[in-house]
């Protein structure tokens, strides 16, 4: 198994539009992928950066990461754009608040220890 973990930095001035459209869309990624988890910036607290050599990103930490379960990563790269492209995504994708609000994305691939 390995683990798509997927990091979005939403522009701040849609994001509570898009915490909103997210209550609509989940629910499909959920039927479409093995999601294990979705989750969006709770706004508790600033994130904390350490390390011996702490940079944090001029756009700020990512404020949306979901993660899906795959059993390989050839089996995700034949079946991520089938379900991206699937009747119940597009219509759910209609309704996004703004499809180029994406400052940034990016995907890691992991292995659970």
């Amino acid at each position: 198994m390995i683990y798509e973990v997927r990091d979005y930095h939403i522009r701040p001035d849609i994001y509570e539009a898009y915490k909103k459209w997210g209550e609509e869309a989940v629910p499909i990624l959920r039927e479409l992928f093995d999601v294990v988890g979705f989750w969006i910036e709770a706004g508790e607290a600033d994130p904390e950066i350490s390390g011996s050599n702490p940079i944090g990103a001029p756009i700020g930490e990512a404020n949306v990461t979901w993660i899906i379960r795959w059993p390989d990563k050839a089996t995700r790269d034949r079946d991520i754009h089938k379900a991206f492209a699937s009747n119940a995504w597009m219509d759910v994708w209609s309704r996004h608040p703004d499809p180029d609000g994406y400052l940034q994305s990016s995907s890691r691939f992991m292995t659970e220890v």
